[in-house]
Order: C-alpha cells, then structure tokens, then sequence
C-alpha cells in the first residue's frame, strides 16, 4: 500500500490490512461505513492477454465492501463477505481502477454493497452487489 491517503485512514483498518490487498495494490482513498473509495493498478493485475483481470475486480469489489462493512460492525464483530456478483462491462490494460464501494443497507447481520469500478477515464469498467455478514471474531487457535 502507498502513502497515498493512509494518515488520514483509521488505525483499526492500518492494523488489520490483508496481505491480498498489499500484493494487488490496493490504495484505500476514503473510508466510512456508507463509502468505500479505493483504487488498484492495472500493472500486476492482468490476465495472460494484458487486460485488467475479472477476478481482480472482484477482489477489488469484495475488498471495498468488506472494509466498509467491518467499519459499520466493529468492535464487537468482524464483517465477512458471503456473496459477490460482478458484471463486466469492459476492458482495461494501463492505468488505476478505481472502486466506490456504496451501502445498501447496514443491518445487524447482513451489510449490502453497491460497488462500481471506473478506469482512469471515468468510464465503468465494473458493477458489483456484495453482501457481507457480521459475525463475531475468531479466537485465535493455540498450535503446540
């Protein structure tokens, strides 16, 4: 992740970054329960041809919601992402895709997501819905 935007991010989501984010890039531009705003490179995130990879939609889209919905749900709980569905409207090989990740609705267990990612041009590349649920966190497992 870059210097981009991360002094003005909480400190629970600093502490709690994945290491997928990290690998693909993901900068977290602007962080509240009802908007996500984050942004991945092209670069590293292609498929064999050059263009922007589907799946890394979804990792963008899942990654903005899921964020989202851990910042609605915290600190008795943990969101997790239980459903995505992306359509992809169009290709992209160079520059950022940028996602904004909007609430649907903010239950007690189930957050919805309205997640649309743009190219640099402003042109929508894909829209996604994500639902996360809120379930209380893991214990951590004590290995000998």
């Amino acid at each position: 992740m870059s210097d981009r935007g991360d002094t003005d991010l909480p400190d629970w989501y600093l502490e709690v970054r994945s290491e997928l984010d990290r690998r693909m890039g993901l900068e977290v531009l602007e962080l509240t329960s009802q908007r996500v705003v984050g942004r991945m490179p092209v670069s590293g995130n292609t498929q064999p041809y050059g263009l922007w990879h589907g799946g890394a939609s979804c990792v963008l889209a899942e990654s903005l919601a899921s964020i989202g919905a851990a910042d609605a749900v915290r600190p008795d709980r943990v969101a997790v992402g239980v459903d995505i569905n992306a359509t992809h409207h169009r290709s992209v090989s160079s520059g950022w895709v940028t996602g904004t990740a909007t609430a649907l609705r903010l239950g007690k267990s189930v957050l919805s997501y309205d997640v649309a990612l743009v190219d640099d041009t402003g042109e929508r590349i894909c829209t996604a819905r994500v639902t996360c649920q809120a379930v209380s966190p893991r214990q951590p497992t004590i290995s000998n």
